[in-house]
């Protein structure tokens, strides 16, 4: 076994804790933004976009129900250009009646996949989150440590080889004039 470690670059150590430490934030930042981007998304989903489109059929129908009864009256005064123009209008109202109906279904259905499809990749993020919480936050401690406990042996390591090497150079000076 060696008397003493090879540590060449005790800052390489202290960068490498900087750049881990900066790597936690901003994953830590990201996970929390892909989070809340899909909390934001399900509330959208089941507030805004329910209600909206349920209003719009609402509205739709009070219109196809309107377009309908100007239908019936202009069949019953026997105005055949009327008829033909109110007829037109009850078809557009009934396919955009037909439209909001098929959204509301639409946003119903996602309301109940989104939650499937995200809930599992989630569970992901929340593991990678304690993941960074905990491990990473261990590792950035014992990386702090680690260059405590280097400095502190460089700085022992040092005098002690100072004063061995300059023991070692007085004995081959010794040497040399022994030999001459």
């Amino acid at each position: 076994m060696a008397e003493r470690a090879q540590v060449t670059s005790v800052e390489a150590v202290e960068f490498f804790r900087a750049d881990l430490i900066v790597f936690q934030n901003r994953v830590r930042a990201v996970l929390e933004e892909a989070c809340d981007e899909v909390l934001r998304t399900r509330l959208w989903l089941q507030t805004d976009r329910r209600r909206y489109w349920a209003a719009e059929t609402r509205r739709r129908e009070r219109t196809l129900e309107k377009a309908r009864a100007e239908l019936f009256s202009a069949r019953l005064s026997q105005f055949q250009e009327s008829t033909m123009l109110q007829s037109a209008m009850v078809q557009r109202a009934e396919r955009a009646n037909r439209e909001a109906s098929a959204k509301v279904s639409v946003v119903k259905k996602w309301d109940r996949e989104l939650e499937n499809r995200t809930d599992p990749l989630l569970k992901q993020v929340t593991q990678l989150q304690w993941f960074l919480a905990s491990d990473i936050a261990r590792a950035i401690a014992y990386l702090g440590q680690a260059v405590k406990t280097l400095d502190a042996y460089a700085a022992v390591v040092q005098p002690k080889t100072s004063a061995a090497l300059a023991g070692a150079k007085v004995q081959a000076d010794k040497g040399r004039e022994k030999r001459r």
